[in-house]
This record gives C-alpha cells, structure tokens and sequence, in this order.
C-alpha cells in the first residue's frame, strides 16, 4: 500500500488541482465530501452518492462514538464496510459536535467531559481518545481534536482558545498510529486575528501534519470576512499539503475560497437543503415549495444529468413536498449532491485550462440570473 501522499498537478493563480492519494484510493481535488455524520448520507445509498461523482465521504467522531460505537463499529470490520463505502473516508474529531449539541460540558487542560445529547451519559473525550476513536473507525483522514473558537471572540478569548487547540494538536500527533494511506490533518484556529492565525499555522508546521485545515469559519462572520481570513492564513500553509476549509459551504463560497487556494470542503448545506425543498441549481436556488412549481411540467435544472432532473419535473417534486412524501427528499438530495460534484468537476477543468477566474465570472454572472421566468 502506497504512502499517504498530496500530488500538486497543476495552478491557475491561487488555486490548485491535485490529488490526494489515500488508503482506500485517490481523492481529486478541489473535491467536496458530502456529509455522512452517523455512517450515512441522509436520504442516500452509497451507491448513489457515488455515481454524483463522489470521491470521499465525512463521518463524525462524536456521533459514531455515541451510537453505535466505535468499538463496534471496529469490530463489524470497520467504517468502510459497516457503510458500505469503498472510497475514502475523513472523519471529524467530534470537538465541534461535543460543544454544540452536548447537554452539560466541561473544558479542562486533558479534554471536554460531556453528556451525551442522546440519553445524557457522561463522556470524556480527549486528543488521545479521538485518535483511537477514529483509528477504530478506520478513517483514511482523521482531524486532530480541537475546540471550535465561537463566534464572534474577543482576541483574548480566541487566543486562549487557539493555544489549547495546538496543544491539543502535538497531543493528537503523538497519539496518532501511523499506517500507509491514513493521513492526519492539523486545523488552524484563531478566529478572525491575523496574528493568531499566524501563530497557530507556525505551530501546526512545526508539529508536522499530512495535511492543514481552516477551522472557525462559516459560523457567522459572513462571506468577506471569512475569504479576508483566508487571504492572510493559506500563504502561511505548506503548498505540498492538501488544504481543507471545514463546513463551507454555499457554492459562492466554495469557489471563492477555491481562487483562494482551498482544495476540500463539507458541508451539510446539499443535503439538508434537500430535505426541507430548496434545490441548488446553476441560476440559484430554488424552494420547490412554492406555488410557482405546482404546474411546471420542466426539470428543476435543464443542464443538470442527475436522475431527479432527467426523469422528473418540478410539479413532481412540488406535489411530493406538499404530500409529504419520502421520495422527494431522496430525489432533491440526490440532485443537490450532484450539483455540487458538477461545479466542483467544472473548477477543476477550468483549473486544467487556466481559466477559472473567467469560470468564477460565469458563475457569478448565471447565479445572479435567479431561476427561469414561471410558465
């Protein structure tokens, strides 16, 4: 089994196409990892998500912990097989769940004591026991546990908070069971302070990681602000290791921060979108809820190859809605987890042929279109 390894192929300005060659295969970049936070993409097959042109999945530490276990999960031969996903798999250390659903916590120097959301056990979830966690779950990306700094902080507050997290970091490193193929990621914390972001990104190069995550963004600080912190941060990160922006996001953000020089991103954006009506589509989005739909014999998106596009119309979509009925969210996750992988299949070729600044102009220019005149 090769190396963990990041290949750079190729720049056009600031961002990047490459691959990233892991256990379980080769992750081209810039990619998006649709969310499958209890070892499933809601509303999904695995075998769907794959054929949206999908390269690698997100599990989550804190919930696989709870229910059904990682030690089960370990047993049962692993995060792969219980999902039945034979790409790769990055896992996040459960830091963020752990301070926003948790019941009661408490934050201390060794880790975060919790209690669980689902039936209030006590829990204590350290560095060393988010390694095994997501060793046991046979994670080809694990995160290193950090604390997710909130928003809004002051300086000293997110100071204090970004320090805990690189000491965290060399805890999770030492930790971490190296094996060809498995990767461990570094987040940069340090709120919206240049000068924090900066210690913390020194701290995590000298640590040594296979790979460097932007963390503490896409919490409410808003588009600008959130490409300002990335302008300042990403020089500060090794260009032969991969680049991950977590939690982002909207498509206008995602190819934003991809000029910037992002390679990977998650967000529950597409999926949950999908469950509550709203589609992403190349002139928008769309709530198909609305009355407009009812009697609209088109697809939600007539550039779109997807199944729900190709075989459906939006008056469907609009009755399963209003009826209630399961199959419209399966058919409009499906579709927006295919409009994702369509715009991240079209960065990388603009990437390929120079000219994704003119790509993030098209973009730009057809979104602000809005969606197609009623019948």
């Amino acid at each position: 089994m090769s190396k963990f390894a990041f290949t750079l192929k190729q720049e056009d300005g600031m961002a990047r196409l490459g691959e990233v060659h892991t256990a379980h295969g080769v992750v081209h970049t810039p990619a998006f990892m649709p969310v499958g936070t209890a070892a499933t993409v809601k509303a999904m097959t695995t075998d769907a998500v794959a054929a949206t042109g999908a390269e690698i999945l997100l599990g989550n530490t804190y919930h696989l912990m709870l229910r059904p276990g990682a030690e089960r999960v370990a047993r049962l031969g692993g995060l792969h097989r219980f999902m039945r996903w034979d790409k790769p798999i990055l896992t996040d250390s459960g830091g963020f769940q752990v301070m926003s659903l948790a019941k009661l916590r408490t934050l201390t120097e060794q880790g975060v004591t919790f209690q669980s959301h689902l039936d209030g056990s006590t829990h204590l979830l350290t560095p060393e026991r988010s390694m095994e966690i997501q060793y046991l779950l046979d994670s080809d990306i694990t995160m290193c546990f950090d604390e997710c700094t909130p928003f809004p902080a002051t300086e000293a507050q997110a100071a204090t908070s970004m320090k805990l997290s690189m000491r965290w970091a060399e805890r999770s490193r030492a930790a971490f069971i190296e094996r060809p193929g498995y990767g461990l990621f570094g987040i940069v914390q340090g709120s919206v302070y240049p000068e924090l972001r900066a210690f913390s990104a020194a701290a995590l190069r000298a640590i040594g990681f296979d790979g460097y995550a932007v963390g503490g963004l896409a919490v409410g600080e808003g588009q600008e602000e959130m490409f300002r912190v990335l302008d300042f941060t990403l020089p500060l990160l090794p260009p032969d290791r991969p680049r991950y922006l977590m939690g982002v996001g909207k498509p206008g953000d995602i190819v934003g921060a991809v000029l910037r020089g992002i390679d990977m991103f998650d967000c529950v954006m597409p999926t949950r979108s999908g469950r509550t009506g709203q589609g992403f589509t190349r002139r928008g989005p769309v709530n198909i809820r609305n009355a407009r739909h009812q009697d609209d014999p088109r697809p939600l998106d007539d550039a779109c190859a997807c199944p729900t596009c190709t075989g459906y119309s939006r008056a469907y979509l609009h009755h399963l809605f209003r009826a209630e009925e399961v199959l419209g969210l399966m058919l409009l996750t499906w579709h927006n987890l295919q409009y994702y992988q369509d715009l991240m299949r079209d960065l990388r070729e603009a990437i390929a042929a120079g000219s994704v600044t003119q790509f993030a102009e098209r973009f730009a220019a057809t979104q602000a279109l809005g969606d197609i005149e009623p019948l």
